[in-house]
């Protein structure tokens, strides 16, 4: 990265999402070991934050550190530590908290003074309930009778899926789900989109003026719109072009790109909106494409999305043969 040049320069700190954004499983993304290396480079401060509550923040980082990416503990902010806060200010101190997830959620809980148990008893005052992928129905089983009796339910996150090397599997938001039928219950959400998450890690790193970095349009940048950040959505994981022309206000990112490459661009041109080297146009029902020069798939998208979101129209028809490639790139299906 050159000095003052690109999308980073113009922040204090940057708040990476994990899975689907620095890396898929065990296999880190192309090119984020030398993005964060850069950016430590040139005195940016990064956090790790992330909706996976199954492993603690220390192991977290370990894992960082395996595949050559620079994190320390105390740069990332999970949503167990999120969910246990919240449980911490609710509840009176060594209260009994039912887990539902990991060992490092049930960590968490104790480290906020609480005393987690397995087992649902009269004495049990809440559940908590976070990614693991030991999770089975003895264990709904449990929360669901603690939060019929009353006890306060709090959800480390509710992401449906989680993307990983094999594709995406479920995630605590579809374990979530279950309870959610079997109770008739919704449960407090510790992580994003909710904002806490945000705020905390900005106020680790002395910063004022974050931007959140994320591949989930539903949880990383609903959650920065939340919070008063801006983001940057990248298509490295779940949320895919055509789930980004059909966002709706509240999940619209600041900036769009391929990958976090984009960090070494201008923010102004991964702002969505009209784009050198492309046209589109509305046609009654339909967003027509045509290429002026540009091969540069993901500006074609940053100006559909202008157009998409002004108008409410999402199919797209290519003009050109220029376009028409560019769409299959992006894997939007073209009427052409």
């Amino acid at each position: 990265m050159t000095d003052g040049e690109g999308l980073a320069a113009g922040y204090d700190v940057l708040l990476f999402d994990l899975d689907g954004t620095v890396y898929h499983g065990p296999q880190p993304i192309p090119g984020v070991a030398e993005a964060i290396r850069g950016l430590r480079a040139r005195g940016i401060a990064v956090r790790f934050v992330t909706n996976n509550a199954s492993r603690a923040p220390g192991d977290v980082a370990a894992t960082l550190r395996g595949m050559e990416i620079d994190a320390e503990t105390a740069e990332v902010s999970t949503s167990a530590q999120a969910a246990a806060k919240i449980l911490g200010d609710r509840l009176p101190p060594a209260a009994q908290v039912l887990v539902v997830g990991a060992p490092a959620l049930e960590a968490e809980v104790q480290a906020a003074g609480l005393t987690p148990v397995r087992e649902v008893s009269p004495d049990v005052a809440a559940v908590v309930q976070g990614h693991w992928t030991e999770t089975g129905w003895k264990h709904l089983a449990e929360a669901c009778l603690a939060i019929r009796a009353g006890a306060l339910w709090v959800a480390s996150n509710v992401d449906a899926t989680l993307p990983t090397e094999r594709g995406l599997l479920p995630g605590n938001g579809s374990m979530v789900a279950a309870l959610k039928t079997a109770t008739n219950t919704e449960p407090v959400v510790a992580g994003k989109p909710e904002a806490p998450l945000f705020h905390t890690a900005t106020q680790s790193a002395g910063a004022t003026k974050p931007l959140a970095i994320g591949d989930r349009l539903d949880t990383d940048i609903a959650g920065a719109n939340t919070a008063g950040v801006d983001s940057l959505l990248v298509l490295t994981g779940v949320s895919t072009a055509a789930d980004v022309l059909a966002a709706v206000p509240a999940e619209r990112p600041t900036y769009l790109a391929a990958d976090l490459g984009a960090l070494d661009q201008p923010a102004d041109d991964l702002t969505p909106g009209p784009q050198k080297g492309w046209q589109v146009d509305v046609d009654g029902d339909t967003l027509v494409a045509s290429g002026k020069g540009s091969s540069d798939a993901y500006a074609l998208l940053r100006a559909l999305c202008h157009e998409a979101w002004q108008s409410g129209v999402t199919d797209v028809r290519a003009q050109d043969d220029l376009a028409a490639k560019a769409l299959t790139e992006l894997g939007l299906p073209s009427s052409r």
